[in-house]
């Protein structure tokens, strides 16, 4: 059974916690065993884990040797039979996915254990023992399978009623809202053989290789991570699972009644993650040189520094929580920007580190397949790095630091990243960019290009736009972001042909609205009077 990631990444420990990955030189199904167990427990909730057989690894640093041991190809239809047996000494009964991969030219099998459903579960000391021997439960430390007592013992127990949301069967869900293109993409990004047998094989058995199926035999549901990675409009499940911006271009406090609404953003969760940073970076991240009086060096910054946006907007979708009819609020002020979703910070998060909001590291999470797939994606890290991320390429950008708010209850995260203080308002040159932008019922946004050339009208140039007034406005607003946009550019920034663009230019020019200054080639354009 192939593997829903790359057997590489497994033995170079990338995309996947370290603690997640055990290498064995030979097999030992005694000791096996007991970390097959330990990773179906997932005490910390972090996915299960993967056991590797056949790798030797370096004592100093943990890393697999290369070449591969391997092991002898006529060994391994064995130990797969006895497999069956072990698995059943499992109580209550588990069986993890097996595969066998070809590693320099030689055979290893891959036994990965996703965490269970039916947690917890106990396994004999020695289970190749003839006689009974004593059932242990056993959870992971660090790269370690050990035996849970004492308080761990006590805590493991009361996990068998908390299984992540995203883990749940889901009976909603249908094969039918499975998209393979988006599966497919998946895919062929962790460098799965699964992807070559997506169109071969019945799309149920690619899902259930994957176990994203869970129940007896009788009602077998899709999780709901399936749909939430899989399907183009998780919505249909998960009511608001979308992004929507909010701008506010004279701040939230001082002016609310004034507002403008951006998009609103949707998709599958790694869609919506891609589509939301791809406008963030062209609406947003803006780069300025300033030369101080008192130095000779210019200084670059950004306004908003992109992994900052990336970080919070990737934890946002991964800790949201689905069973909220709430979207993901983006809300963009002229001193920063705040992204908020509903389902706060796990209780293990003391207050007192959220108030400082350095290093927040969570013991139980709502979505640990998701944040899975979105490691694997390298789309999130998921070792507690977000927050310390975030702060540290604001402080090398030279912007403040980041905070984040929560309430008593923890209905809420909300993070605010400071926009660059030398930056000044940008919403308005955001404005002229997004001309999906529309104003709220509450209030309008007027930039200072439109309300210039609105003055401008009311003096006397309305014959001077009433062949194509917006086709003429779009173009004005374009030159005004950027002055030396070619023609071609203007075309492409305002989606009108070339032909009509040279043809409306040619009018605005008569007419005295715009002028060349310069060549064609190195010149610019220049909004007479703006």
């Amino acid at each position: 059974m192939p593997l829903a990631i790359n057997i590489n990444d497994l033995l170079n420990k990338q995309k996947i916690e370290s603690n997640r990955i055990e290498f064995k030189k030979g097999w030992n199904p005694a000791s096996i065993y007991h970390s097959v167990c330990a990773f179906a427990n997932d005490f910390d909730d972090l996915g299960g884990g993967y056991i590797v057989i056949g790798v030797d690894t370096d004592e100093a640093t943990g890393v697999a040797i290369r070449p591969v041991e391997g092991i002898p190809t006529e060994k391994i239809d064995g130990i797969l039979q006895e497999m069956v047996g072990y698995n059943n000494k499992i109580s209550p009964y588990y069986m993890p996915r097996t595969s066998v991969e070809e590693v320099d030219s030689k055979s290893v099998l891959v036994i990965w254990c996703p965490a269970g459903i039916n947690r917890p579960y106990s396994v004999p000391e020695n289970v190749t023992a003839k006689s009974n021997t004593k059932e242990y439960f056993y959870v992971r430390s660090g790269t370690s399978s050990i035996i849970a007592k004492g308080e761990v013992l006590d805590e493991l127990r009361e996990l068998a009623s908390r299984v992540p949301f995203d883990e749940r069967g889901n009976p909603d869900i249908k094969i039918e809202d499975i998209s393979t293109l988006l599966l497919r993409e998946y895919l062929v990004k962790v460098g799965s053989k699964l992807a070559n047998e997506l169109y071969t094989k019945p799309l149920e058995e690619i899902m259930e290789q994957m176990d994203l199926y869970v129940g007896p035999k009788e009602n077998r549901m899709l999780r709901n991570v399936a749909a939430m990675m899989f399907c183009e409009d998780p919505s249909k499940f998960f009511k608001r699972t979308q992004v929507e911006v909010v701008y506010f271009p004279e701040g939230r406090l001082n002016n609310p009644n004034n507002l403008y609404e951006g998009p609103v953003i949707k998709g599958s969760i790694t869609q919506i993650i891609d589509r939301t940073l791809e406008y963030l970076n062209r609406m947003l991240v803006m780069q300025t040189v300033i030369k101080p009086k008192d130095s000779s060096r210019s200084q670059k910054f950004v306004t908003y520094p992109y992994q900052a946006l990336e970080e919070s907007v990737t934890n946002s979708l991964y800790h949201r929580d689905y069973r909220e009819w709430e979207p993901v609020v983006i809300t963009v002020e002229p001193q920063g920007i705040t992204i908020q979703n509903v389902g706060g910070p796990d209780r293990s998060i003391s207050a007192a580190d959220i108030s400082r909001c350095e290093i927040l590291v969570s013991k139980r999470y709502r979505n640990r397949r998701l944040g899975e797939y979105l490691k694997e994606l390298d789309l999130t890290e998921g070792r507690s790095t977000g927050i310390p991320t975030i702060q540290n390429v604001l402080e090398n950008n030279g912007s403040p630091r980041a905070t984040v708010v929560t309430d008593d209850e923890r209905t809420f995260f909300r993070i605010t990243i400071p926009c660059h203080e030398a930056a000044g308002n940008i919403i308005a040159d955001i404005a002229h960019k997004d001309g999906s932008l529309k104003a709220s019922k509450r209030g309008v946004l007027k930039t200072g290009l439109q309300s210039g050339l609105e003055s401008r009208l009311q003096s006397g140039l309305e014959s001077a736009l009433q062949t194509a007034p917006k086709s003429a406005l779009k173009i004005l607003e374009q030159i005004h972001i950027n002055p030396q946009y070619t023609l071609t550019e203007l075309a492409k920034q305002t989606g009108y042909s070339r032909s009509w663009v040279a043809e409306t230019m040619k009018r605005l020019q008569e007419q005295g609205i715009i002028k060349r200054v310069g060549s064609d080639k190195t010149g610019h354009w220049e909004i007479i009077g703006k």
